[in-house]
């Protein structure tokens, strides 16, 4: 029985079974029991957020600490201080007395220290003729040795998972600042796909982690790029290998046409005739079908279309609606201006597309505007690859039109 270990708190504090249950472990403590308090001090601060601690109440367990003579906590020795508020207060860094009163309650109800209250709910200590202490009342610290091994694990879990977790935000960092070049790369590169789409995905899974993301959903998240990232990848070495069987065939009838050993200058046509004889002579591979597709104009799509893919343009055309084309390439000048696109990347926008696709594609962007970081260098990207016939609207688009399908069936 351990009866005479269980103290009640003085004045109005209630009892609690956990104080109970907390004031027996001590009671159970071996009394060879022995810890280095700054240590113990440490694995508390290390753990603080498992044990719901304020940065507060350690520095008030800190000027406790500060109470007890010894580096070392002896369970052998009296483990009760007792200082006043105002002691306290001064050592605590001038935290105010209500503050204090909150912090103390903290650190018992976590069950770090334990109150041992006088009769009155004083502390003070009663010594013998020698000066030692035979009985204390005030704050027991007996609890941070019977834990010490509690708090040490804690302390080793809490930087194990702190490493895991900045681990984890790296590679994601890794693997998102790849997805992104390797888009990036195969839109300037003129690889077929809708990559558009791509991008699409790859801001929704990057748009569903919270601003403050946990271990958990920062490693689901990851999961998911990296699959995204193996797509990406199947898609350009796929185009790499084309590339290298259309390379070499288009080597060895070099080699079997041109015999002789001639300067590569004196097989260069010198005019735009010459130059056309040459693209007939040209074998069909894929930079044979882009060089044929440069010489197609783009075409431009129904307007009821556009406006269903874009609704956001019509915000912005005269009195708020868009009825015919101009209205269109009106309200894409204004859009031009808010999106930050410079005048000099507009014109030249609708010098390779023409005046209507130009004001389509200020659309599109306009609609996507939250996961593009420079409209007008977006812009300008599309209008290089309109000018090698490396661009459509269609599956612009048409992915528009299936993004905002989506939104209304989930909205049903």
């Amino acid at each position: 029985m351990h009866t005479g270990h269980v103290t009640t708190p003085f004045g109005r504090r209630p009892m609690t079974l956990a104080l109970v249950k907390g004031q027996l472990e001590v009671a159970e403590l071996k009394p060879t029991a022995r810890v280095e308090k700054w240590k113990v001090f440490r694995d508390v601060c290390e753990a603080r957020e498992r044990f719901g601690l304020q940065d507060r109440a350690l520095a008030v367990l800190d000027a406790l600490l500060t109470f007890h003579p010894e580096t070392e906590l002896d369970a052998e020795q009296g483990l009760v201080v007792f200082p006043s508020n105002g002691q306290l207060s001064v050592r605590a860094h001038g935290i105010t007395g209500t503050t204090l009163r909150r912090h103390l309650a903290a650190l018992v109800e976590a069950g770090l220290i334990q109150r041992r209250d006088s009769p009155n709910g004083k502390r003070y200590a009663h010594r013998n003729r020698d000066g030692e202490i035979e009985q204390a009342y005030g704050f027991d610290l007996a609890p941070l040795v019977a834990r010490a091994a509690e708090f040490a694990a804690a302390a080793q879990d809490i930087a194990a998972e702190r490493i895991r977790f900045r681990r984890a935000k790296e590679a994601l960092t890794i693997c998102r600042r790849d997805v992104r070049k390797l888009i990036t790369a195969a839109i300037e590169e003129g690889v077929s796909g809708d990559w558009l789409a791509v991008e699409g995905m790859c801001a929704g899974i990057l748009g569903r982690l919270p601003r403050y993301p946990s271990r958990a959903q920062v490693e689901a998240t990851l999961d998911e790029m990296e699959l995204l990232r193996g797509e990406v990848l199947n898609i350009l070495e796929i185009h790499v290998k084309t590339e290298n069987t259309d390379g070499n065939g288009v080597q060895n009838g070099c080699h079997i046409q041109n015999s002789k050993t001639e300067s590569m200058y004196e097989l260069e046509p010198s005019s735009g005739k010459e130059q056309g004889e040459v693209g007939r002579l040209e074998p069909q591979t894929v930079s044979g079908r882009r060089a044929q597709a440069k010489r197609e104009p783009i075409k431009s799509f129904p307007l009821g279309m556009v406006l269903r893919a874009c609704p956001q343009i019509v915000d912005y055309g005269p009195g708020g609606g868009i009825s015919h084309w101009r209205e269109l390439m009106a309200a894409a000048v204004l859009v031009r201006s808010m999106l930050g696109v410079s005048p000099s990347a507009y014109q030249d926008a609708c010098d390779a597309m023409g005046p209507e696709n130009a004001a389509v594609a200020i659309a599109c962007i306009l609609e996507r505007s939250n996961f593009i970081n420079s409209a007008g260098g977006y812009l300008r990207d599309l209008t290089r690859r309109s000018e090698r016939g490396e661009f459509s609207l269609g599956p612009m688009l048409m992915a528009l039109m299936r993004s905002a399908g989506d939104g209304r069936l989930l909205a049903g």
